[in-house]
């Protein structure tokens, strides 16, 4: 192909290079290429702080940021910092309250595409998680990670303050208002 071919059809967006596995186009021979690595599990990339591989390069380069404390996309309206580019443009919709996914059946938005996935299995029932010690499911893989604190028994959140030990987060929370309703009435 010619490099003008090429380079019309880049901007034409044709996506002339599909996947045989999935069925995804892409526009470049070398995106399919870089795509293949999904469905074989190979992980060339690896990182040499803590050996955890990645499909492509350049999510090894975001992933070193992280080693590294480095935030450098800062929200200019709160300040907040981020390892990535795309984590700052989906924060900034928190301030817009922009919801660009939204549910087809109930027309709840979502932020993010992957919690409105998560919430569709709402409406189907669906619960792809499941315990593998009493056979529950779950429609979030984090309530099932909850849900196991019940068998394991383990407490893994902490109050500083009595030493009280709680499986959830919220838990915790919830019990640290008792002490400062206790700063306040001794106040």
């Amino acid at each position: 192909m010619s490099y003008l071919k090429a380079h019309l059809s880049t901007n034409a967006k044709e996506k002339t290079h599909v996947c045989d596995m999935c069925g995804k186009g892409f526009v470049k021979m070398c995106y399919l290429t870089a795509h293949l690595l999904i469905h074989t599990g190979d992980k060339p990339f690896v990182c040499e702080i803590c050996n955890k591989g990645f499909t492509q390069k350049k999510h090894l380069k975001q992933h070193s940021i992280t080693h590294t404390g480095e935030k450098p996309f800062a929200c200019e309206i709160c300040n907040k910092g981020f390892t990535q580019k795309e984590h700052l443009k989906q924060h900034l919709l928190i301030h817009t309250g922009d919801k660009p996914f939204v549910c087809e059946i109930c027309n709840k938005g979502f932020i993010k595409k992957c919690n409105l996935k998560q919430h569709l299995l709402t409406h189907t029932g669906e619960k792809p998680f499941v315990c593998e010690i009493c056979n529950r499911g779950f429609t979030l893989n984090g309530s099932l990670k909850l849900h196991l604190y019940a068998h394991t028994k383990e407490k893994p959140h902490v109050c500083d303050i009595c030493d009280k030990q709680f499986a959830q987060k919220k838990s915790l929370r919830r019990h640290l208002l008792v002490h400062s309703k206790e700063n306040i009435s001794s106040s």
